[in-house]
């Protein structure tokens, strides 16, 4: 019984997260601490979750057509500004979602080193402000169509992954809000997160096993079914729904998000 709670709480996590790009680690690992979950229980039950489903959703929204990946190596460009990484996917969904992964990584990586030596207040201020500066800005602009700039969107791509290894939280909203604001749809900002979080959380389970070398299945097996079955229909309800709406949704929890982060510092 206790299994298909848990399962059931992944479920819901992970659909409002592959509907919106953000919200299953903020909002189940709360829930299992309440339960009486430890953090070193929790923490890799979770990210190896979000490994798996995010490579299912990443693979259902491309299914459905909210994105379109094609990751076979492009070689018609000989000139582009991912050049530099030595290799180039062939969709411009790919391309962008290839970028969030590497950044990203490197990003984590090099939050380690910097969060030995900063207040965790300090970062959560500086996160909360950041995302709640997010939403704002997707809601003033709700109606206004950008031109994608891949200059803004690679600052966005590498303070998500620096987020994410600071803190352990933080990557969804910026990077799903990011995007937004970069002048990408919202279809297409889902699609990219869902299967650019799940690799790397990959990279952040591996390291967990290095260092600690185990992982509690009784928790991670149930997380991983029910935030599988979610999937399919979260990316149905992303292609059904229309992109205004998308957008005010994301915009709004973005901004909620921000500003509860901030109220944990301040209050």
């Amino acid at each position: 019984m206790e299994y298909a709670l848990y399962a059931a709480l992944a479920f819901v996590c992970e659909y409002v997260d592959s509907t919106i790009g953000m919200g299953y680690g903020t909002t189940l690992t709360p829930l299992l601490l309440i339960m009486g979950f430890q953090p070193l229980q929790i923490v890799p039950a979770v990210l190896f979750s979000e490994f798996i489903t995010g490579i299912l959703a990443g693979v259902c929204h491309h299914r459905v057509g909210n994105v379109s990946f094609d990751f076979r190596r492009d070689e018609k460009i000989r000139r582009h500004r991912l050049q530099a990484l030595g290799y180039i996917p062939r969709s411009f969904d790919a391309k962008v979602t290839y970028l969030l992964i590497v950044l990203g990584i490197i990003g984590a990586l090099g939050a380690v080193f910097f969060s030995i030596n900063v207040p965790k207040e300090v970062v959560k201020a500086y996160i909360g402000a950041m995302i709640f500066s997010i939403g704002l800005y997707i809601i003033v602009n709700i109606k206004r169509n950008k031109v994608f700039r891949w200059r803004k969107f690679v600052l966005i791509a590498a303070l998500s992954g620096f987020n994410k290894g600071i803190s352990g939280g933080g990557y969804g909203p910026l990077v799903t809000g990011g995007q937004v604001i970069s002048g990408r749809s919202a279809k297409n900002s889902i699609g990219s997160t869902s299967l650019a979080e799940g690799l790397v959380c990959l990279a952040g389970f591996i390291t967990y096993l290095i260092l600690k070398r185990g992982i509690y299945w009784h928790l991670a097996l149930p997380l991983v079914l029910g935030a599988a079955l979610s999937t399919p229909l979260a990316a149905i309800t992303v292609k059904k729904m229309p992109e205004t709406k998308l957008k005010l949704m994301i915009g709004v929890i973005t901004l909620f998000l921000g500003a509860w982060t901030l109220k944990t510092v301040f209050l």
